[in-house]
């Protein structure tokens, strides 16, 4: 898998963002790539798992984030998922614009008591913490959240954004379970970021989703958007990079749910 990635060729451009003139209630969301975004909001800049990098130690990155770190405003709050280094990326972190809050979960903290953020909150599953008039919720996941081998009693899980009367979740890095319906009973979040890729072998999915169980856990949710993450940026599993969009939206159409699916270009954002 590592070599295979060393002699693929990397793709994608950075882009000059244009970012959207807001109006109190709209929500822009650009996909830098993997599992990081910009949200946006008229008062309220969010980046999630920031990860700008070109390599992670051997692995490669396939395809350019969609923008560049200095294109990023200044950073009202960052959410970070877990500890593992595609998601909790140093370098990345350490560049912010003036990042202000970091949430993140149990046993995170002190890997970023050193990067420049103004606080540093860590959250149980179900916690949540509110500044101003906004809110982010810690939700339970399948995953894992060790950084190193031993290093066992890091926190894992997503998050539920809310503000403005808009309620955006990002689920981390989940295998499917049957917690995703009791996020969507306590937490109606509107907007699904959901992973599609790092599924095959059969045996990934004991950490990871194929589009097929996010179809699942859209449905489970009952949210009414849909976008997708977590493919085409790293190699981390064996699947062609293309297949997870391709495959997500097959399985859409055949569930009559295209028109609640936005398949985001990396750097381009899109308003909600």
């Amino acid at each position: 898998m590592v070599w295979k990635a060393l002699l693929t060729r990397r793709t994608g451009q950075h882009r000059q963002p244009a970012f959207p003139k807001l109006s109190f209630g709209q929500v822009a969301l650009t996909w830098i790539g993997h599992a990081s975004f910009l949200v946006q909001f008229t008062d309220l800049n969010v980046v999630i798992d920031p990860n700008f990098a070109n390599w992670l130690f051997l692995l490669k990155r396939i395809k350019r984030s969609g923008l560049k770190i200095e294109h990023l405003p200044p950073i009202d709050l960052v959410l970070l998922t877990h500890a593992h280094f595609d998601h909790f990326h140093k370098p990345s972190l350490r560049r912010l614009p003036h990042p202000k809050i970091g949430v993140m979960p149990w046993g995170v903290g002190d890997l970023a008591y050193d990067l420049g953020f103004g606080r540093v909150v860590e959250l149980e599953w179900w916690e949540s913490f509110s500044h101003r008039d906004w809110k982010v919720t810690l939700t339970p996941c399948k995953h894992w959240g060790a950084r190193t081998l031993r290093d066992h009693h890091r926190g894992y899980g997503g998050f539920v954004l809310e503000h403005q009367g808009r309620r955006i979740y990002h689920a981390g890095d989940s295998a499917y379970f049957e917690k995703f319906k009791e996020i969507g009973k306590r937490c109606s979040p509107e907007i699904a970021l959901l992973p599609i890729g790092a599924y095959h072998p059969e045996s990934f999915r004991c950490v990871h989703m194929g589009p097929d169980e996010a179809i699942r856990v859209f449905k489970d949710l009952r949210a009414h958007w849909l976008v997708p993450m977590h493919y085409g940026s790293f190699r981390l599993s064996f699947e062609d990079l293309d297949e997870p969009p391709r495959w997500l939206r097959m399985l859409a159409d055949q569930e009559g749910l295209t028109h609640r699916l936005k398949v985001l270009d990396e750097g381009v954002p899109h308003v909600f």
